[in-house]
């Protein structure tokens, strides 16, 4: 996973276009993307903050609330199969997840 920029070169970056510099002109003169320029001016104006967002997949996902039911599925039949565990919680939660994602 790609490491964040330095938050003194965020800083720098920031007050670079506060001074009423461009974006992209920021961008080039301390050597980042145009894109990583841009989308941190969006975020200080967003949320007034300079840190990095977190990086990675949230945690939990859309299938944390399941959780209970797919061990108990798993427990109550030890050899049942990725593909039925995704029919069972479609026919029993209305939920559909591809197999792969229940194996994660």
């Amino acid at each position: 996973m790609a490491k964040s920029y330095s938050s003194d070169l965020r800083s720098r970056v920031v007050a670079y276009v506060e001074a009423g510099h461009f974006r992209r002109a920021a961008a080039r003169r301390f050597g980042v993307s145009d894109s990583f320029a841009v989308k941190l001016l969006q975020r200080v104006a967003e949320h007034g903050s300079l840190s990095p967002g977190r990086q990675g997949r949230p945690r939990g996902g859309r299938l944390a609330r399941f959780e209970r039911f797919l061990i108990d599925a798993v427990e109550t039949q030890p050899d049942i199969t990725m593909p039925e565990l995704a029919l069972r919680l479609l026919a029993e939660h209305k939920m559909k997840a591809d197999p792969a994602e229940l194996s994660r």
